[in-house]
């Protein structure tokens, strides 16, 4: 019977890694010391490896006991630094395969594989994307925790829907203006200025931004599917940008210097408002979100509960769960905070992190 799918757990990973790389324990056993993360010239990243060593790739073939009709392989964490000795070119039928968390300088040797529609590249030392020209079919494509500087070489890449570019060193969104499938964009936790060159992902839903430099909500406007947008610990102080995305859904703001809420009047869709850890001292503005079931505002300056009441109580009907901790209305009345707030919004099932007791 043929094998469709190869998962290598924590203790099948570790019994064949010993026995393909029996020479590595003597190697270890001289003890080196870690040094700092770095990029050579040749673009590979080394993170706690002195001088630049690279270790070895398992010697022998550890996967020629696998089914060549498998049709996914995770090899997760097995310290795999050359993807061109384990042939998978034999693996004809390939469509997903996860390399997560390995020594990988390089992406090479995966031409063969033109079946492939998921690869997995997390946690890894390139910082050049290539070797991709082949994998027209990918239609989820992960380049996170690596050290990439520049997006490229991705323009024919044009099946892609899912696209995450999550903690590398990105300073400009470039090159994505074929990508037109493209549905859910990560680019969390990089080095990201402007929000820019995104006009041609028509078909865009998801939008990650958190944890960049980006200091304005701007060039969003053709973005008119889109229904989640995450941009929290940013540099925003003001709400704006948004009167064209009718079809947003959930919107994530928190960890920014914003000052007043404001900006939603084209955005009657919202179920769930991220506001928290800024610095708002009014709740205003929100009243004709009639589909809200999620309001986030902790650590602000709110200390009225009498604004929670006006806005919500009466024009948010699914309004399910507020957080409103760390707040004056929530520091000054300790005990008596989750029962004004109950009473004031009698729909709501949850405060904070509790539930609310019937």
């Amino acid at each position: 019977m043929s094998q469709k799918r190869v998962q290598l757990d924590a203790d099948e990973q570790n019994r064949l890694f010993q026995e393909a790389k029996t020479s590595r324990g003597e190697d270890e056993a001289q003890g080196h010391d870690s040094g700092d993360e770095s990029v050579d010239e040749d673009g590979v990243v080394h993170r706690g490896i002195p001088h630049g060593d690279e270790p070895q790739s398992p010697d022998g073939d550890f996967l020629a006991d696998f089914d060549e009709n498998t049709e996914e392989l995770e090899l997760t964490h097995l310290r795999i630094d050359d993807i061109p000795s384990l042939h998978l070119e034999r693996f004809k039928n390939l469509q997903r395969l996860s390399f997560r968390q390995n020594l990988i300088p390089k992406i090479r040797g995966l031409e063969a594989l033109t079946s492939l529609v998921d690869l997995d590249l997390y946690d890894n030392r390139f910082s050049k994307i290539e070797g991709l020209e082949n994998l027209t079919g990918l239609r989820s494509l992960d380049l996170s925790f690596n050290g990439i500087r520049h997006i490229k070489n991705v323009a024919h890449l044009v099946n892609l829907t899912d696209l995450y570019f999550v903690s590398n060193k990105i300073t400009v969104i470039e090159n994505l203006s074929t990508l037109v499938n493209i549905t859910n964009l990560e680019l969390g936790s990089n080095r990201i200025r402007v929000i820019e060159n995104l006009d041609c992902l028509v078909n865009l839903e998801q939008l990650w931004l958190g944890k960049n430099k980006i200091t304005k909500l701007e060039n969003l406007s053709k973005l008119k599917k889109l229904k989640i947008l995450s941009i929290q610990s940013n540099r925003l102080t003001v709400i704006e940008g948004l009167e064209d995305l009718e079809n947003l859904e959930e919107i994530y703001l928190s960890h920014n210097g914003i000052s007043r809420i404001e900006g939603l009047e084209r955005n009657a869709k919202l179920t769930t408002f991220d506001i928290s850890n800024n610095k708002i001292s009014k709740l205003e503005n929100l009243g004709h979100l009639k589909n809200l079931e999620e309001l986030w505002a902790s650590n602000n300056m709110l200390d009225s509960f009498e604004d929670f009441e006006a806005e919500l109580k009466d024009n948010c009907p699914d309004l399910a769960t507020v957080y409103a901790e760390g707040n004056p209305l929530q520091t000054n009345n300790y005990t008596t905070y989750r029962l004004k707030m109950k009473i004031m919004l009698p729909q709501i099932k949850q405060i904070d992190a509790q539930p609310v007791r019937s």
